[in-house]
């Protein structure tokens, strides 16, 4: 699997590009902003772009959105809960459990409310995009609108029965690394025994 993590320097949101090494089909997440760079990239990687894959509605997330999508006509995905809150067109309607097919890569939709109504993780083989319910060594705001403490726990613990090797790539640089492993959250997140996850 091709993949990159792009820092975005606003507010120090990550973008991710995925893409299929056979197909060359590609998949950005949470493209933020720079989207005629993030665009720039995915060309030099010889990516057809298919997914623009947005884990939750927030502007830091979304912003180049609409650009992206014009520059590359892939089709934007986001689950149906957070689609009311956005402000523009969604072509693909997620739910849990759903699974995208990029090429050899099956990407599954996680839904993870708290943060947001219909946010969302991405899982695919060894990789989690936690979007802002998951960070490294934290989890995401639950004092904004439409934000539910107790459901971003629940949320949480569904993403910790995953293998506890596999990576979690967060949606923010609020960490003291760019990545982690489950395995590390559950020793380390300061939410750990909060949220009834900790080892």
């Amino acid at each position: 699997m091709i993949y990159e993590q792009i820092l975005l320097p606003s507010m120090d949101v990550f973008c991710y590009i995925l893409g299929c090494e056979r197909t060359r089909a590609g998949a950005v997440i949470d493209p933020g902003e720079n989207a005629q760079g993030i665009y720039r990239r995915v060309k030099e990687l010889d990516l057809s772009l298919v997914y623009i894959l947005n884990t939750h509605y927030h502007f830091d997330h979304t912003g180049g959105t609409r650009e992206l999508k014009q520059l590359s006509r892939a089709r934007v995905a986001m689950h149906e809960k957070d689609i009311p809150l956005y402000k523009d067109q969604v072509d693909i309607v997620l739910q849990d459990k759903d699974i995208l097919s990029l090429g050899d890569i099956e990407i599954e939709v996680i839904h993870t409310p708290g943060h947001t109504p219909g946010g969302v993780a991405f899982y695919t083989k060894g990789r989690l995009f936690t979007g802002d319910s998951l960070f490294v060594g934290d989890s995401g705001r639950t004092d904004l609108p439409y934000s539910h403490r107790p459901s971003l726990g629940a949320s949480i613990r569904k993403l910790m029965e995953l293998p506890e090797e596999t990576v979690v790539c967060p949606g923010h640089n609020y960490g003291p690394s760019p990545t982690s492993t489950l395995r590390q959250e559950r020793k380390h997140n300061v939410n750990a025994r909060e949220y009834g996850f900790a080892l």
